[in-house]
């Protein structure tokens, strides 16, 4: 019954406020006449007279003077509500949730998020790092961060960053004592640190590519790890061979801690992107950090 009469008690409420049936009608955008309807088939209804109507004024009954005390703050509040939601729409602030790896986090994502926290400080965010390809809308995220080719199917996807390239790396502590592979095939006699997907279950096969040549093998070693931090570090202390983001190695490579193998066995994959499910209704918020993570290189 709520449901139904909703309207036709907002049109009490606005009759009664503004005893007047015209000043009422004019506030709602109705007709005198459709107001006045409205009003009688709402009195049927309950079987009491709400208005008592002269020829120069309206004013509640008793039963309507008791239904304008008890529904109209009800309705008030919810009123301060929505436009307390108007306002939030229209204000730079709220929280974001996005789902991204820890290198994605290291290199993209917080040199960008540090400007933007100081520049807004009623946004907040929170990022959760895994490796994991976790359905975002399910899990609450209102955004991820992937490789391009790793973005899910039907989701809107902006790049944040340029293209990336592997790198398999080993210490000169390890050289020292092993012949560098001259071909992917030869890593099945390296000690090689692994790397665990979640979602895939199983352990991700090293990626190469040269000419029409595209190989993925499936190494072996002492240690798998599922992050690639402790890979890193792994093969800083001579454990085995990682395959690594080739940003994430550079200043290892420069300053002679680490070695290069199988550079021109390794490809280049289409760069982070930051994905979500829909253009629509995102937030200020949303579209603010958006705008701010977009790559412009």
């Amino acid at each position: 019954m709520l449901r139904e009469n909703a309207n036709d008690l907002l049109a009490f409420l606005a009759v009664a406020r503004e005893r007047s049936f015209t000043k009422a009608a004019g506030k709602l955008g109705v007709s005198q006449s459709a107001l006045s309807h409205t009003i009688r088939g709402l009195e049927a209804r309950l079987g009491l007279r709400l208005l008592t109507r002269t020829t120069r004024s309206v004013s509640p009954t008793e039963a309507g003077q008791h239904l304008l005390e008890s529904i109209g703050p009800h309705f008030e509040e919810i009123e301060i509500s929505l436009a307390a939601l108007s306002n939030l729409r229209d204000t730079r602030a709220g929280s974001i949730r996005i789902n991204a790896t820890d290198h994605a986090l290291a290199f993209l994502l917080w040199p960008v998020l540090k400007p933007f926290l100081a520049k807004y400080p009623d946004i907040s965010v929170e990022v959760c790092c895994d490796y994991g390809f976790v359905d975002i809308a399910a899990q609450g995220f209102d955004a991820g961060v992937r490789l391009g080719e790793d973005v899910a199917q039907g989701m809107i996807a902006t790049r944040i960053g340029p293209d990336m390239r592997m790198a398999v790396v080993g210490s000169p502590t390890y050289f020292a004592v092993r012949n560098a592979p001259l071909t992917p095939r030869d890593l099945t006699d390296h000690a090689c640190n692994n790397l665990r997907l979640p979602t895939h279950g199983g352990l991700y096969a090293w990626e190469f590519k040269k000419g029409d040549d595209n190989l993925k093998v499936r190494v072996s070693g002492q240690v798998t790890f599922n992050g690639v931090y402790p890979l890193l570090t792994a093969a800083l202390d001579g454990v085995g061979l990682s395959y690594l983001p080739e940003d994430l190695v550079a200043p290892h490579l420069a300053a002679g801690r680490l070695v290069r193998v199988l550079e021109d066995w390794c490809p280049v994959f289409a760069g982070f992107h930051l994905y979500y499910p829909s253009r629509r209704q995102a937030s200020p918020a949303f579209a603010l950090l958006l705008e701010a993570m977009r790559y412009r290189g």
